[in-house]
């Protein structure tokens, strides 16, 4: 890709996000939504073969049908109560328009057919932004208008997404597609909690990023993308696999590892609101997501190889440029459970 294109695009996709978050008019913040839709779409089809062009045009419809659902919703909010505020509404019809335009932007289920396509034909950088960068506009903007939207439905979608996300990734051997559902499990346990505390959804969606950052940087720096090159992995860096063994860990939810805090104080927070069935049902969903964490985990560490393969053999050590940023998100992943009290009362 051209530098100057790539400067251009990466700029668009930074100030994207920005603008949706600063802004209190809706139509500055689906201006940003626009802006940060269009800005990906060309890092995903950079590659130039049939899967990725597929990838691109399925997220190019998908957030288009979104985008365009939540400017009529705000349009119907507008015409109904004469102003373009995003604090001020108070209509059922467009605040349900806009949980459903959301939840497809998002990859929330029933709308998240999309998004396992779409990270299996990135790459793997690319994949890290759809799965974390990409969601921080659309959650704002459910963050900044959470007092009036359904809390039964937000519990619906959010109990859904874990209970699809667990098993949509349990038949799976691409690493994308587990983490695309290991994403829409994340984002059920955000979206659950967010009308009853909008800081621990922030919280779980910040704790969230840094787990899969590390796992897509790893992911990266292996070269691996299916379950047949993890099992050879070790024999590059066996350091580093450990480190992804522990952080699949974390993100499946194990004490004492980062993962454990957020699920612990979301169902704490379910419980302290009389919700009891649904905390026992997510509980019993995240054994569903930690099921294929755990058979990765299985593949990486004691699964031997097949005779032959259609790779680049394995055990021949090469030499990577590791970067001091997967040192510290490593660490953010797996260690920050003792700041468990800290976190617990600044929400």
């Amino acid at each position: 890709m051209n530098p100057l294109a790539k400067g251009f695009i990466t700029t668009n996709l930074i100030a994207g996000p920005l603008l949706t978050m600063s802004s209190n008019h809706w139509v500055m913040a689906w201006c940003g939504l626009e802006i940060s839709t269009l800005s990906i779409i060309p890092l995903i089809a950079q590659q130039h073969h049939p899967r990725a062009i597929e990838a691109s045009t399925k997220y190019f419809l998908v957030q288009a049908a979104a985008s365009s659902m939540v400017l009529f919703s705000t349009i119907l909010n507008s015409w109904n109560m004469g102003q373009w505020s995003m604090t001020l509404m108070h209509n059922n019809i467009p605040c349900t328009l806009l949980t459903i335009a959301l939840a497809m932007k998002l990859g929330l289920a029933p709308f998240h057919l999309w998004l396992p396509e779409v990270l299996q034909g990135s790459t793997t950088m690319t994949a890290l932004l759809l799965t974390t960068w990409q969601k921080l506009a659309p959650l704002t903007l459910l963050m900044m208008t959470f007092q009036h939207l359904s809390t039964p439905i937000l519990l619906l979608m959010g109990l859904t997404s874990a209970l699809i996300g667990g098993w949509g990734g349990l038949n799976q051997t691409q690493l994308r597609k587990i983490m695309a559902f290991s994403s829409i499990a994340h984002l059920g346990w955000m979206i659950i909690i967010i009308t009853m505390s909008p800081k621990l959804t922030l919280l779980t969606f910040y704790l969230y990023s840094t787990m899969t950052a590390s796992m897509f940087l790893m992911m990266n720096c292996l070269k691996t993308s299916k379950m047949s090159t993890m099992m050879t992995s070790w024999t590059k860096t066996p350091s580093m696999n450990a480190m992804m063994m522990i952080t699949l860990m974390s993100l499946g939810g194990l004490p004492p590892l980062t993962g454990f805090s957020p699920k612990l104080l979301i169902l704490q927070e379910l419980t302290k609101q009389h919700l009891p069935l649904t905390a026992t049902l997510m509980a019993l969903a995240s054994l569903l997501s930690l099921f294929f964490y755990l058979r990765v985990s299985y593949y990486t560490t004691i699964t031997l190889p097949p005779n032959s393969h259609n790779y680049t053999q394995q055990w021949r050590h090469k030499m990577y440029n590791v970067k001091p940023y997967l040192a510290l998100a490593s660490s953010l992943s797996t260690m920050l459970l003792p700041l468990l009290p800290m976190m617990s009362s600044t929400i």
